[in-house]
């Protein structure tokens, strides 16, 4: 009788969501150590201990693929522990095209599992079975050195197998079942135990075998219907003293679960926010002694949310090497197709990001990656005219920047062709001082439809990659630039925020209306006197810091009556010679905000990225720094209220 508070179809789900985070756990080891034994193609030698690492992801995805009924999975990590196991045994060397087939059949093995997660038709995986069982047969070599058996209870000549026997009709008839299959296996080896099962629907025997029979010897057990697999010891297996196991020390847990609990530590922000507005309210009509004690409580509250957002936040940061470790293979598969040598770097993997944000991070970084290789690196013959290396270099590199994480992806390639871009666009792309506007540029190349090229080929298509990166990092809440040399090479920089759901925000009045900044687009704060600002080709400046400082004033940005004259406050915005001042009425304080987007488009506004509200019930827009200095100068928003 079915459990009535747990349906089996709900944890059957259940069961293939942990199905589904265990598999992508074990492609990112499998797609890291891939890359490890890459320079070992052709080589008698080989990293043992990554075959090993491999060989378990493999074989362990083969077993829950099984179990959650998805065959070509099963058959994909089957084959490819195959070829891993003629490896560990010294059988064969690693060839090129048995590396090629690997890193084929995990791509493909990634795509058979995120199909049949988003319940779409499954891919085809006939060419990379082929593939695989070509290089388990073609591989093999007498030269090879032998790998020697060590962490086992059996003697040094003994090896144990899994022995799988499936009767059938046809086999009985033809006066094969589990009793001649015994007697077979007893005349090779000592079966050490035999478990009835059932596999896939049907009653099956496993046998383990010990003998010092090889593989080749125990072939023609294949006739009877039987397959057998190598049973792989590794050192934590041999004999000795037994311990008690140690318990995991970590849980997996669904995120929308800790989205649900982010969500929670929000609602408690503007509570407490509330909290502290009714205080404020009631100051006159309490005592000192009272009054203090409120205000402790409520300090003590402050600090304890914020804690608690501090941990909740930390519980859903994850490494970005796992997004960064995947480029590796696009930035192979995009060399070999436009057959040009690149080198790629990283740094900066262990930096830390929201796992919403790292799942939503790989197709800009895709797209980006990609074009580097297409659009900027040259080709040798290209390079080497220049004075260049042969091989090109693609860098990839994270950082943090207090609430920010700051990711650059750039090259050393041949830079955009700025001139060309005029050239279609009819006008300059030049700052008042003959720089290059880069934002300008950026804004140009990601638009729609937009390409340099005129045919598209497989490693970059017409106009479909920029537009994808910059809406991509928009929906994130982040910022994009750019910067690029001719000759020299171009670099994309990515600024995210480290989660989306509660940061510190400045709060600021224009004009009677309440506007939050993200804390972490802000460098400081200034006093700005209006009668210090100058105007300098139709563009009001100060002197900060011996330097000249450009002046955006929130309150033309949203055709606000805002503050002309007395002393006014502004935001110094990025550094250097992007820096400039967001000039505002009075600057309020700092405060921690729960961020709401503005999914309908109805609401859109540029320069707003979203809502809040800071205890009093009316809502308070939260804005695009980024988006606002870009625009300011050209476009006039009207404001919303």
């Amino acid at each position: 009788m079915a459990d009535s508070n747990q349906p089996p179809d709900d944890f059957f789900n259940q069961f293939l969501d942990d199905y589904f985070a265990e598999c992508e756990e074990h492609l990112a080891v499998v797609r890291r150590g891939l890359l490890s034994i890459e320079h070992f193609v052709g080589r008698p030698e080989i990293d043992t201990a990554q075959l090993d690492e491999l060989f378990r992801s493999f074989h362990t995805m083969k077993g829950i693929s099984g179990m959650v009924g998805l065959t070509q999975a099963e058959q994909l990590a089957h084959e490819m522990e195959s070829y891993l196991r003629v490896l560990r045994q010294g059988e064969a060397r690693l060839t090129k095209d048995g590396f090629d087939a690997l890193l084929d059949g995990t791509r493909l093995l990634g795509d058979v599992v995120e199909a049949h997660r988003v319940h779409s038709s499954i891919p085809d995986i006939a060419n990379s079975v082929v593939a695989l069982s070509y290089a388990v047969n073609n591989s093999k070599t007498d030269s090879a050195p032998k790998q020697v058996e060590t962490a086992t209870n059996l003697s040094e000549d003994k090896r144990e197998w899994r022995v799988l026997f499936v009767p059938s009709k046809e086999r009985s008839e033809a006066g094969i079942n589990v009793n001649t299959v015994r007697s077979h296996l007893s005349s090779r080896g000592e079966i050490i135990r035999t478990t009835p099962l059932v596999d896939k629907g049907d009653v099956a025997f496993e046998f383990v075998l010990a003998t010092a029979a090889s593989e080749s010897d125990l072939a023609d057990l294949r006739e009877q219907g039987v397959t057998f697999s190598l049973i792989e010891r590794t050192p934590a297996t041999v004999s000795g003293p037994s311990h008690s196991q140690t318990p995991m020390a970590s849980v997996r847990v669904d995120l929308a679960r800790l989205d649900q609990l982010m969500l929670q530590v929000g609602e408690l922000v503007v509570t407490r926010a509330r909290l502290e507005q009714g205080l404020k309210s009631i100051r006159t009509t309490v005592g000192p002694s009272s009054w203090r004690q409120l205000q402790e409580i409520n300090v003590a509250l402050g600090k304890q949310l914020r804690d608690l957002r501090n941990d909740v936040m930390r519980v859903r940061m994850v490494p970005i090497a796992e997004v960064f470790e995947r480029m590796r293979f696009v930035v192979r598969d995009v060399a070999k197709e436009t057959q040009k040598r690149v080198d790629l770097e990283l740094s900066g993997q262990e930096t830390e990001i929201d796992k919403f944000l790292v799942e939503r991070l790989m197709d800009p970084l895709l797209h980006l990656v990609r074009n580097s290789i297409s659009h900027g690196i040259e080709s040798e013959e290209e390079r080497l005219n220049a004075g260049k290396t042969a091989v090109g270099h693609v860098f990839i590199r994270a950082q943090t920047s207090g609430e920010l994480v700051v990711i650059e992806i750039g090259d050393d390639g041949r830079g955009i062709d700025v001139e060309a871009i005029e050239e279609s666009l009819g006008r300059e792309l030049q700052t008042t001082d003959g720089e290059i506007n880069f934002s300008e540029l950026l804004k140009v190349i990601s638009e729609p439809g937009f390409s340099t090229r005129k045919h598209a080929d497989r490693a970059s298509g017409r106009g479909v990659g920029m537009d994808v990166v910059s809406r991509s990092i928009k929906d994130l809440d982040g910022h994009l630039s750019m910067r690029t040399e001719p000759g020299v090479g171009t670099t994309f920089q990515i600024e995210l925020p480290l989660t989306l759901a509660i940061a510190d925000a400045l709060i600021a009045t224009v004009a009677g209306q309440t506007f939050a900044i993200h804390r972490s687009s802000v460098q400081e704060v200034i006093e700005v006197d209006a009668d210090s600002v100058k105007v300098f080709e139709n563009n009001e400046i100060i002197i900060h810091r011996e330097d000249v400082l450009p002046l955006v004033r929130l309150s033309s940005v949203f055709n606000l009556q805002g503050k002309k004259q007395g002393l006014l406050n502004a935001f110094v915005i990025g550094t250097g010679a992007q820096a400039t001042a967001l000039v505002v009425d009075k600057v309020l304080g700092l405060r921690e905000v729960v961020v709401r987007s503005l999914p309908d488009p109805l609401t859109a506004v540029p320069g707003v990225a979203g809502a809040t509200e800071l205890g009093d019930g009316k809502p308070v827009l939260i804005l695009d720094i980024g988006e606002i200095l870009d625009s300011a100068r050209h476009v006039s928003i009207s404001p919303r209220t």
